[in-house]
């Protein structure tokens, strides 16, 4: 199962309709929490997110509307007994930051530091790349490897079924039946989030040929003075990042002074490319786009 739950969208100052950051990615058989402000303890319940869901917290930098809901989440964890290994991704520069806030946790969860200073996987999958804020960010990609689809009518042609497609396909060929005669490449579904950044080339090389993009759109096209000026995206901008080959692009990390986001999806979609926009609001559970067609 692949899905994309919502628990916050306000970016600094949360509003009524609004909390602070916080989104869970369910993969398969992990839970990323990415983020976590204020809030979102209380946010996972209104979500139905279990706690011992969360196997990986991954934190883009160390602002208190990203990271100050952390203390919470663990305790809720420590409480609710979960017993396997939570790793927490961040910026080496926030060691300071993130240690003092897990030293405010309750204790008993088996968590798991890693600090990451620079590019590159930090695990099986999940990569980071540098971003261009007021303090060292980095955006996470989560990545399927490649594989293939089997096409049934080669599979029955070439008498292929049940078990044998299994050897097969971990062989690589099964009594002269080579895996490429009844299969064709399956491009792997890729997962993008950029947060807090002015336009750069990490967030332009994390959006290229995502599935699905959550990017923050904190600044209407109409602001763009103060978001160069605090380093955040536009909408525009975010839709621009979009334009390389996104499926869907996820808006989110709204400022306050936009009780009405829709102008901001329609800004983003002009330079999107043709790629889906949507405005996220906080509780909405987001499937991942079909996959991309095989080619033959």
């Amino acid at each position: 199962m692949r899905e994309f739950v919502v628990l916050g969208t306000a970016s600094q100052v949360p509003t009524r309709a609004r909390n602070h950051n916080g989104y869970l990615l369910r993969w398969d058989g992990e839970g990323l929490l990415f983020d976590p402000g204020e809030g979102t303890q209380r946010q996972m319940i209104q979500a139905g997110v279990p706690a011992s869901q969360i196997t990986r917290i991954c934190l883009t930098h160390v602002h208190g509307d990203h990271c100050y809901g952390l203390p919470g989440v663990l305790s809720r964890m420590a409480l609710d007994g979960v017993a396997h290994p939570v790793h927490l991704h961040y910026p080496a520069s926030g060691e300071e930051v993130v240690r003092a806030l897990v030293s405010v946790a309750s204790p008993g969860t088996d968590l798991r530091l890693h600090p990451h200073g620079g590019p590159g996987p930090v695990a099986p999958g999940l990569e980071v790349l540098p971003l261009h804020h007021r303090v060292e960010t980095y955006g996470y990609r989560l990545v399927e490897p490649d594989g293939r689809t089997f096409l049934s009518d080669r599979l029955s042609a070439a008498g292929v079924s049940g078990p044998e497609i299994g050897r097969l396909q971990r062989g690589g060929s099964l009594s002269g039946v080579r895996l490429e005669d009844v299969s064709v490449p399956r491009p792997g579904q890729r997962f993008a989030f950029v947060m807090d950044t002015a336009p750069c080339p990490g967030a332009e090389e994390l959006a290229d040929g995502a599935d699905l993009l959550v990017a923050e759109s904190t600044f209407s096209d109409d602001d763009a003075g103060l978001a160069a000026q605090y380093r955040h995206l536009t909408a525009g901008q975010a839709g621009a990042l979009a334009a390389a080959g996104t499926g869907t692009l996820v808006l989110t990390h709204f400022s306050s002074r936009y009780g009405d986001v829709a102008p901001l999806v329609e800004q983003a979609r002009t330079r999107s490319g043709g790629a889906a926009v949507v405005a996220a609001s906080d509780l909405d559970r987001i499937g991942f786009p079909k996959r991309r067609r095989a080619s033959s």
